[in-house]
């Protein structure tokens, strides 16, 4: 099996994260909540953002869904949250938490899914990755999301080796286990995994 990076993902039900203690025992990248909604932001996704940052680890962001809501107005929200947090450098990572459909059909919360990640790609040039578990996935609720990097919730199956649902065909992060903190693995190398993430766009000055 090819090295794995080993992270973390927290929010406020967390509160103060040891990040300096994280890093000295070898967790290498994070995803912290920044956002729910189009109007909740976790309390403390500033000081996780610039705790990650410090400690050198490699920094994601995530929102959790709400399918019922605009998914244009909820990408704004997330965007601008990590932009108070204090912006986005070179492969940091932006995640969707989709893990609820809001009682509605699947192909809502699909049709969701895709206009959010859309507007993610377009405001931030970042292709996000997708949080879910597996029966979620099965149901339907993650149709078309296929060329998003799949961060899989199985805790029950092997590090490293969790159950991939359609329409993906491999995993990219495997959260599997949630003791004592939510535990993540990233098959791959540092390079890898920021080459997932951030970079800045180029314009006219940039050419010039």
């Amino acid at each position: 099996m090819a090295a794995m990076l080993r992270g973390i993902d927290v929010s406020n039900w967390q509160g103060a994260v040891d990040w300096d203690h994280h890093a000295d025992n070898g967790v290498s990248f994070a995803f912290a909540k920044a956002t729910e909604g189009s109007t909740f932001t976790d309390k403390w996704f500033g000081r996780n953002w610039t705790g990650m940052r410090e400690s050198w680890m490699v920094c994601g962001a995530y929102h959790f869904a709400r399918p019922a809501g605009d998914p244009e107005t909820q990408a704004g929200h997330f965007l601008r949250a990590v932009q108070r947090a204090g912006g986005m450098r070179r492969g940091d990572l932006l995640a969707l938490d989709l893990e609820t459909n809001d009682h509605l059909p699947a192909r809502r919360v699909a049709g969701f899914a895709r206009r959010w990640c859309q507007a993610v790609v377009d405001q931030a040039g970042v292709r996000p990755v997708i949080y879910t578990f597996l029966t979620f996935a099965l149901n339907g609720n993650c149709a078309g999301l296929e060329g998003y990097p799949l961060w899989i919730a199985a805790p029950d199956d092997p590090r490293g080796r969790p159950d991939v649902p359609g329409p993906w065909d491999r995993w990219t992060i495997h959260q599997h286990s949630h003791i004592p903190v939510d535990r993540n693995v990233f098959r791959g190398t540092r390079a890898d995994l920021t080459s997932l993430g951030y970079r800045r766009r180029r314009n006219v000055r940039d050419i010039l």
